[in-house]
């Protein structure tokens, strides 16, 4: 820098980004052009194919209870205390089965044991309870020392 007439020599006051951006982007590209690599292994593996699991098209028995306590089995209404024989009987034309159980949220807990119970009884080896996927769950946040007043 040149002195002008008495004057002392103009400072910098500012830091030129421009090449420190420069380098910094150079590196994030190298690093997404090695991970990929760095990821694959050396050894040969053949993964096992896997497709999802949908229902069954003619393999299953749906077995849904009201509220109310009443049965259907595949949309045919029958007693309760018919399961076992009914479900026997369906199991006998559908080998293999999936029994599929649909009950009513509100029901109680031990007539949905008995149920259990009585498709075990009727002979039934796979067994799946339907439930409906909830769109968000609610997270509390509470203290575990504290009693809840509702």
């Amino acid at each position: 820098m040149f002195q002008l007439e008495g004057k002392k020599p103009l400072e910098i006051r500012r830091i030129n980004l421009t090449p420190i951006i420069d380098v910094a982007l150079v590196l994030v590209i190298i690093l997404l052009i090695t991970a990929p690599v760095l990821s694959v292994s050396d050894l040969e593996v053949a993964l096992p194919e896997v497709s999802s699991r949908g229902i069954e098209d003619e393999n299953k028995i749906s077995i849904t209870i009201s509220k109310e306590g009443k049965f259907t089995i595949d949309r045919r209404k029958f007693a309760g205390e018919n399961l076992i024989s009914v479900l026997g009987k369906e199991l006998e034309k559908k080998e293999g089965s999936l029994v599929i159980i649909r009950a009513d949220s509100h029901l109680p807990y031990r007539v949905i044991r008995k149920v259990l119970e009585d498709i075990k009884a009727a002979g039934a080896r796979r067994l799946a309870i339907a439930t409906v996927q909830s769109a968000r769950i609610p997270l509390e946040e509470t203290d575990p020392g504290e009693k809840d007043n509702s």
